[in-house]
């Protein structure tokens, strides 16, 4: 019975030992999927984003981030590889550069700190855009090139504002100014001062609240920012 006892022990220890081994064996779904997928990888450079790199490579942004199981597709980091999906450096050739030199970015339209981000809340209004505090009377740029296509002295909750359509689907929003300086359906390039910081609206002291819109819905800046 002693014998019995402990082999039975024994044999009950090894294979709790055999289901702890394959349980601390890790599993990486995007490995898998890469290895089974077609692509390449991207080396991100200094002042791209995810939303720049689809737009080189020709891919959906929101299969770009899936593809690399991304928490959180604002922050990319220089250096960073980015798996390009179903897609061929070699086929690609020259056109991926010409993209590259040839493509309008977004760019910050102003100065200063982010006080208030995406998605946050405040008596009870949800943030669709960001805050960024500034220099009162700070010039305000234009993100993109586009065309004017709203522009209010006294918006309800944004004060004076300003609307750039950039044809490519993507509208941009510039409130709380002190004053606008470009009118009704005007074209504007990119880094055209358009607006001066103020605190109209809802803002308490100067800045500027700016959006980014995909088909008027309203997307994380911070996506497009480099």
């Amino acid at each position: 019975m002693f014998h019995t006892r402990y082999g039975f022990l024994f044999v009950f220890l090894l294979a709790t030992l055999s289901i702890a081994g394959c349980a601390t064996t890790s599993y990486h779904p995007s490995d898998t999927m890469r290895t089974s997928v077609p692509g390449f990888y991207h080396e991100v450079q200094r002042g791209q984003t995810l939303w720049h790199i689809s737009k080189i490579y020709d891919v959906n942004f929101e299969k770009l981030i899936s593809a690399n199981h991304l928490p959180d597709a604002s922050k990319i980091e220089v250096g960073q590889l980015i798996f390009i999906p179903n897609k061929s450096k070699e086929a690609l050739g020259g056109s991926r550069i010409e993209k590259s030199k040839t493509f309008e970015n977004f760019i910050w339209p102003v100065r200063g700190t982010v006080v208030s981000y995406f998605g946050s809340t405040k008596d009870l209004v949800k943030n669709k855009g960001i805050d960024i505090e500034a220099r009162e009377l700070a010039g305000v740029a234009a993100s993109r090139s586009g065309r004017v296509t709203f522009a209010s002295d006294n918006l309800k909750g944004y004060g004076k504002t300003i609307i750039i359509d950039h044809r490519d689907g993507f509208q941009t929003v510039y409130a709380y100014n002190a004053q606008n300086l470009v009118t009704l359906d005007q074209a504007v390039k990119q880094g055209e001062i358009i607006a001066k910081v103020g605190r109209t609206g809802r803002a308490a002291k100067p800045m500027l609240h700016f959006e980014v819109r995909k088909n008027h819905e309203p997307q994380n800046p911070f996506y497009y920012l480099p």
